[in-house]
């Protein structure tokens, strides 16, 4: 691969490692976008016992922190066999999963986990480790599925929707100039069905489209000042469901990047219907940007 122009405000890349197939994919994943970052790699494996500590007998917690550290270095074995040049920091800590990984990436890195992990039930479509993660976490979320490489041609897809994606849009065109692809700023608006099978904007269509595209132009001009060596692409969809049409687009896309939408629920912060469908439906990994405005509750 040429040598690219790194963008800067790229931190570090945190991964969470638990042994799953899932797991896997995700730290490979990982190991790639830290080589085209030119940072280093932590891998974090949790064993959970802190809070239970009182419950377990030490030589459990002892095998649990022994078989972490294990895990941890055949994890770094493969990732030193396919990049040699990615720095890898091993983390075994006895904090919950979301804990850990949120304390590694501290304020400037990027959590990367699994579509799957070891836990739940097989007809969940996204293991609890990573729902709560993308749920809970302030910083960049990236949920791989199944095996995707950051190789994977394509453009860099970006959902926004008003002026509070414009942080969206600038984390998609970090990633588009490392990958050197594209960027693709996709806005879907909602219609409803009408009677007689015709479909209708909400509100006012007319408004409601040109307010979409003078928000896509501003951040598009945005963009170019920043980054001129970007090439960018602008669309826009009328769909009944958001989430169908963002999913559908992912097709020819290597990375979705979206603002995660999290509101608060009786037991913490929840992800958005939109959110949650792109993590579990999605063709491509996506990546979730703390989003910040009116409708998005705080993720802290």
């Amino acid at each position: 691969m040429a040598a690219v122009q790194r963008p800067s405000g790229l931190g570090e890349v945190v991964v969470g490692v638990d042994g799953s197939e899932g797991a896997l994919s995700a730290v490979l994943w990982a190991a790639e976008e830290a080589l085209l970052r030119g940072s280093g790699l932590f891998l974090v494996h949790a064993t959970d016992t802190e809070a239970l500590a009182r419950y377990l007998f030490q030589a459990e917690i002892d095998e649990s922190r022994r078989t972490g550290r294990e895990l941890l270095a055949r994890t770094a074995v493969t990732v030193s066999a396919r990049h040699p040049d990615v720095l890898v920091v091993k983390e075994l800590s006895d904090r919950p999963p979301s804990e850990a990984l949120r304390h590694a990436a501290a304020l400037s890195g990027t959590i990367v986990v699994g579509h799957r992990g070891r836990g739940g039930f097989a007809s969940l479509l996204l293991g609890s480790v990573g729902l709560r993660t993308a749920a809970t976490v302030d910083r960049p979320v990236v949920v791989v599925r199944g095996h995707s490489a950051t190789g994977r041609s394509g453009a860099v897809l970006a959902a926004v929707r008003d002026d509070h994606d414009f942080g969206c849009a600038r984390a998609a065109a970090r990633e588009a100039l490392l990958r050197q692809r594209p960027l693709r700023l996709l806005q879907v608006w909602r219609t409803v069905w009408a009677r007689g099978g015709r479909t209708a904007s909400r509100d006012h269509p007319c408004d409601q489209a040109a307010d979409h595209v003078l928000a896509q132009a501003r951040m598009e001009a945005l963009l170019r000042d920043e980054f001129p060596d970007l090439k960018t692409e602008i669309e826009g969809a009328r769909n009944p469901s958001v989430a169908a049409a963002l999913v559908e687009a992912s097709r020819d896309a290597c990375l979705l990047v979206a603002g995660g939408h999290r509101g608060p629920g009786y037991l913490g912060p929840i992800l958005g219907r939109t959110t949650l469908a792109l993590l579990q439906h999605a063709h491509c990994p996506v990546e979730l940007i703390p989003r910040h405005g009116p409708g998005h509750g705080s993720t802290s």
